[in-house]
């Protein structure tokens, strides 16, 4: 049981100009989320891991019942609908009339009947099924324990994940990241999206503490991503800046240097600088990591 407050935490920045919530409710998130993510780093494998992320979100829930993705399944189907048109800017490139699709961390499928318009099949894979309406002919539920990418061998053209990486225990994303080498063909490029650590944290924790300690279990810079990717198979990765759907490929050791520039900062002033849409722009991890032919 997730017991309440310790009055000692305060806030390190300030709220957002969109957060409603009072400081005392701000305090609650953080400490409920906490402890949660704590047990899932504390669990002794991926088999306890996975039974804690069958409920955790439900517990912090109704622990948390001001919680911003309940406020939003009341009322943020258009910005929904903006998040997919975004994606949708990232993946265009890389789509065709015949290709085998994958999303991993697929939610509701809304990206996945997007897709399945450009595309000849589609893969949703998730933990759980989220869907609330029958999907399309084109499109196949398929759950997973999070690790796990029960797909044929060397079937999937395109695999696309948005801010899932984040959430995962490190040891689960590299077998996932395994999981999504062996399912593409060769050739095949995996796009990953998901906050850059230098302007984070980016779970609830951004108010408290200046390494990400809630539900993102880690997040990452492009430094540090692209070996984890070429470890799991991957050879080449591309990366991209932009915003709003619009993306273009960056050198990656130009992003990478900008990194090692803002690592030379104090947190707090590291923070300041990086954490604006300019620069989330710019650091936003975006890759796009190729499996070779």
């Amino acid at each position: 049981m997730v017991s309440f407050v310790e009055p000692l935490i305060t806030l390190r920045k300030a709220p957002r100009r969109d957060e409603k919530r009072s400081e005392d409710r701000l305090r609650l998130h953080y400490v409920v989320e906490r402890r949660l993510a704590d047990r899932i780093r504390a669990a002794s494998g991926p088999e306890e891991r996975r039974e804690i992320f069958a409920t955790m979100y439900d517990e912090l829930f109704r622990l948390v019942p001001d919680h911003p993705r309940l406020l939003a399944r009341r009322n943020a189907q258009a910005e929904r609908d903006q998040g997919i048109e975004w994606d949708m800017g990232q993946l265009n490139r890389f789509l065709s009339p015949d290709c085998v699709f994958l999303e991993i961390g697929a939610g509701d499928c809304a990206l996945a009947r997007r897709v399945a318009q450009r595309a000849g099949f589609v893969h949703a894979v998730d933990i759980a099924d989220q869907t609330r309406a029958p999907l399309p002919e084109n499109v196949s539920l398929v759950l997973s324990d999070g690790r796990d990418v029960p797909v044929p061998p060397e079937s999937v053209d395109v695999a696309f994940s948005d801010q899932l990486m984040e959430h995962l225990h490190p040891d689960d994303a590299m077998e996932q990241l395994r999981n999504i080498h062996r399912a593409l063909r060769p050739g095949g490029v995996y796009v990953c999206i998901t906050p850059n650590r230098l302007y984070g944290p980016s779970d609830i924790s951004a108010y408290f503490d200046d390494v990400a300690s809630g539900f993102h279990l880690r997040e990452y810079t492009v430094r540090e991503l692209r070996p984890i990717l070429r470890e799991a198979g991957f050879p080449h990765v591309r990366a991209y800046i932009g915003a709003r759907g619009f993306f273009v490929r960056c050198p990656a050791i130009a992003i990478e240097a900008l990194e090692w520039l803002l690592e030379l900062l104090p947190v707090r002033v590291r923070r300041q600088v990086a954490d604006n849409k300019l620069m989330r722009g710019l650091l936003g991890v975006r890759v796009a990591a190729v499996k070779a032919t």
